[in-house]
C-alpha cells in the first residue's frame, strides 16, 4: 500500500502558546513597530539600527522560548508515520528543530545573518549592530536572515513540487493572510489532496479547506497527530 504523503504549514499560532507573538498580536513586539519601519528592504536602508535592534528583541525573546506540546506531535508524525512527512514553516524561531523535526524555513531563521552584498550566511550572534561586518568580504551590511515583506521566500521550488506531490495538506496557526503561503492550499487540491486547517480560528482562507479543527494548536495538534498515526 503507497503512504500518502503528508506536508504541513507551520504560522506563528504554532510558537504563540510558546511565549512568542503571532504577526498580528495585540500587544508585544509587532503592536509597538510598524511593518512598513521594521520588516522591509526601505526599512532597513533607512534605519539600520532600529531594525536591528527590533531583530535583537526578537532574537532574546527566541532564545527563551521552548517547544511546545505542538511542535514535540509534529516532531513525533515525522518520527514514526510510515510515509513521508514535510514540515514547512513560516516561522523564524527554531522550536521545530528544538522539538526534533526536519522543517523547512521559508521566510529565513533568526538565529542567522546574511550579508545584503555578498550574501554571505553565518550564525547571528544574539545582538547585532546597525552597520555589522560581514565575516567573509567585512561589508558593514550584516542583516537578520529574514525573508523581509517584498522579498521572495525561500526553498520556493522545492515546496512547489512538495505541495503538487501531497495527499494530505494541512495548515496549522496561519492568519491566511500572507502570499504566497495563504495560496498552498489551492496548489494542493488541485492536485487532488486532502486539506485540513487547525487553527484558534477560521483563517482569511479557511473557505478553500475541506475540513477545520478549531482550537489551541497544543491541544488540537497532539489529537490529530495520534489520528494520523492510529
Amino acid at each position: 500500500m503507497v503512504q500518502r504523503k503528508i506536508v504541513i504549514l507551520t504560522g506563528a499560532g504554532v510558537s504563540a502558546e510558546s511565549g512568542l507573538q503571532t504577526f498580528r498580536a495585540s500587544d508585544g513586539l509587532w503592536h509597538e513597530h510598524r511593518v512598513e519601519d521594521v520588516a522591509t528592504p526601505e526599512a532597513f536602508a533607512r534605519d539600520p539600527a532600529l531594525v536591528q535592534d527590533f531583530y535583537n528583541m526578537r532574537r532574546a525573546q527566541g532564545a527563551k522560548a521552548e517547544p511546545n506540546p505542538a511542535h514535540h506531535a509534529l516532531a513525533r508524525l515525522q518520527a514514526d508515520y510510515d510515509g513521508e512527512v514535510v514540515l514547512i514553516t513560516q516561522n523564524v524561531d527554531g522550536l521545530h528543530e528544538a522539538a526534533g523535526a526536519k522543517v523547512i524555513h521559508m521566510h529565513g531563521q533568526l538565529d542567522q545573518a546574511l550579508c545584503a552584498t555578498c550574501g554571505h550566511r553565518w550564525a547571528a550572534p544574539l545582538e547585532m549592530q546597525a552597520q555589522h561586518p560581514c565575516p567573509a568580504c567585512n561589508a558593514p551590511t550584516g542583516r537578520p536572515d529574514i525573508v523581509w515583506f517584498g522579498e521572495m521566500p525561500y526553498h520556493m521550488d522545492d515546496i512547489i513540487n512538495h505541495l503538487y506531490d501531497a495527499t494530505l495538506f494541512a495548515a496549522i496557526g496561519t492568519s491566511g493572510r500572507v502570499y504566497p503561503a495563504a495560496g498552498f492550499v489551492r496548489e494542493t487540491k488541485a492536485s487532488g489532496a486532502w486539506t485540513v486547517e487547525l487553527n484558534l480560528d477560521p483563517s482569511d482562507v479557511a473557505r478553500d479547506f475541506d475540513d477545520h479543527i478549531i482550537g489551541p494548536a497544543s491541544k488540537t495538534v497532539p489529537a490529530w497527530v495520534d489520528s494520523l498515526l492510529a
